[in-house]
């Protein structure tokens, strides 16, 4: 459990808190019993604190069922006030026997969604496990990754493949878990996967044991040695090779490893290895060192786009630049990388190595990941190339609906927590002015939040702190409200006028413009303010300039 704040509002106290500006903008949702349990920490959750998953799972590929084996260790953190565990575990699949660490029975049922655990007296401080032994036909995943669940389908030469997603709709829907975001097994994980010995089974971490069973079976036991979330468990299963190389990263020889399908294997010797560590490059120099050298880093060929799968990245754009050739920001700079294995490894860093409590808070793995974007193509191609490539985002933005919804209930905010968190995070950094202090924050927040989960006031609070300067009115405008600022001006007698309106009251995100030597700093807020310039300072203030870095509304008054 390695939450820095560990999330325990209900969603109702939370929602009183909120300033009735931000509640308006939040559409209306009658939230049921399920996403309670789901998203909140019960008190069948409370008292025990993950520290180990052992998970074992047998696909079968022609009935589409799995069976398997959770060894859930964890520690007893205060008395079990009902008695009851909370397991998560999604229909169809079910909880067919469950055993405590010295193998005996222990009764289970289900209530609602969930299934409950009757756990005999422990003493707290003492460490624990049960092995929860599940079976069942599970969801399959319609439109992966988009939607989770299992994947039962054939690459191009009619041969089994199979894997999983499960982001947002949880790890409960293919395995017995705690799930909760604030709560990963501080110990690390294993999977084990018994599949045909004509496949080859990949996991997260590092391959530690083959079996063969002589039956046509093989088992292949993969382990993590660092926390995990729930959802980047993933099994991959097809007729996969492999290639391994070595980076000389920041913490010294980071293991490389590219899993494959046997016919893609000429290709990606000759695509991923310089896309990995031009990625590699980047992030370890805006955010530090990669952070779990331990696990290694892999890609793994999927029938689907791609997903970040800790130290087991999902790849499936078709070895070509671009979003399966397409950019997102319509400039062309997207066409010039690999955009799953940019973005999804900068999950690595936020996502993977600093994980939200509560879904609610999703906006700190996708805005950070969306925003590792333009960084790249600022470290490959430049400033300016990363202002154009930043500011060709926006078009995705819809600002239908707030970024941070309600705490509490297993809700996610809207989509613009990618690319208008992206674009927050692009305007704080023009704001400052100051690239090595806006690198340093970014760096420390990897090394300061290493390996903890966190709410969006830790970071936003950390980003102001480090900074000098209280954004948290900016925080609040861009997450909890969906309106886009308006910076009105007028240029008149040697003086520029100026002030922000369609905001939140308090809005003060500084304007900074610079080239060459000429430097401009207006201390935006929401009141009517004048500042004398130079000539040469004038030609900074311009609509489109300012719009350029700055995700708000520029009007030029008379």
């Amino acid at each position: 459990m390695k939450n820095c704040m560990h999330q325990r509002n209900i969603a109702l106290a939370l929602l009183l808190a909120l300033p009735a500006a931000f509640v308006s903008a939040q559409p209306v949702k009658n939230y049921t019993q399920a996403d309670t349990l789901r998203g909140s920490i019960t008190p069948e959750r409370s008292w025990w604190d993950v520290q180990r998953y052992d998970l074992f799972v047998q696909p079968d590929y022609p009935g589409k069922s799995t069976r398997g084996i959770n060894t859930i260790s964890y520690r007893v953190l205060a008395k079990a006030a009902t008695g009851k565990m909370q397991i998560d575990l999604k229909d169809p699949l079910t909880i067919d026997s469950v055993f405590d660490k010295n193998n005996r029975p222990l009764l289970f049922g289900k209530n609602e969604t969930v299934w409950y655990i009757q756990t005999p007296a422990q003493t707290v401080g003492t460490s624990q496990s049960v092995r929860i032994h599940f079976s069942g036909k599970p969801h399959e995943a319609i439109r992966a990754p988009w939607d989770g669940g299992w994947t039962f389908t054939k690459d191009s030469l009619n041969r089994p493949w199979m894997t999983v997603t499960c982001q947002g709709l949880g790890a409960s829907i293919w395995y017995p878990c705690k799930d909760h975001q604030s709560d990963e097994p501080d110990k690390g994980a294993s999977l084990t996967m018994r599949v045909p010995d004509t496949l080859m089974a990949v996991g997260n971490g590092k391959l530690v044991q083959t079996t063969k069973h002589g039956d046509g079976t093989a088992s292949y036991r993969w382990e993590v040695v660092n926390p995990i979330n729930n959802y980047n468990i993933i099994p991959y299963i097809g007729k996969y090779v492999h290639f391994t190389e070595t980076y000389n990263g920041e913490k010294g020889k980071l293991p490389l490893s590219y899993w494959v399908l046997d016919y893609n294997e000429a290709k990606a010797k000759n695509y991923l290895p310089l896309e990995t560590h031009n990625m590699l490059r980047s992030f370890e120099h805006w955010f530090g060192p990669y952070p779990f050298y331990e696990d290694g880093y892999k890609l793994i060929d999927v029938p689907h786009t791609g997903m970040e799968h800790q130290s087991a990245v999902a790849y499936g754009n078709w070895y070509q630049p671009g979003y399966r050739k397409r950019d997102g920001s319509g400039t062309g700079w997207g066409l010039k990388w690999d955009f799953i294995v940019v973005h999804e490894s900068g999950h690595e860093w936020f996502g993977n190595n600093i994980t939200s409590n509560d879904l609610a808070d999703m906006w700190v793995h996708e805005g950070f990941t969306n925003y590792s974007e333009t960084l790249f193509v600022d470290y490959m191609y430049g400033v300016q190339a990363g202002n154009e490539y930043n500011a060709g985002i926006r078009r995705g933005i819809r600002n239908d609906r707030t970024v941070i919804p309600v705490y509490g209930v297993n809700a996610q905010g809207s989509g613009d927590m990618y690319p208008k968190c992206g674009n927050m995070l692009h305007a704080i950094r023009h704001s400052m002015n100051n690239d090595e202090l806006f690198r340093g924050i970014l760096r420390g927040l990897s090394r300061d939040f290493y390996h903890k989960t966190v709410n969006s006031s830790d970071i936003e609070r950390y980003i102001s702190a480090k900074s000098g300067f209280d954004y948290g009115k900016v925080f609040d405008q861009y997450l909890r409200n969906t309106k886009i600022p308006v910076l009105e001006f007028r240029l008149a007698n040697g003086q520029v006028t100026y002030r922000y309106t369609n905001c939140i009251k308090g809005f003060n995100l500084p304007i900074v413009l610079q080239k060459g030597t000429t430097l401009v700093k207006l201390p935006v807020t929401d009141e009517w303010q004048t500042t004398a310039i130079s000539t040469e300072q004038q030609t900074l203030i311009t609509g489109a300039g300012i719009k350029s870095m700055y995700y708000i509304e520029p009007i030029e008054t008379k």
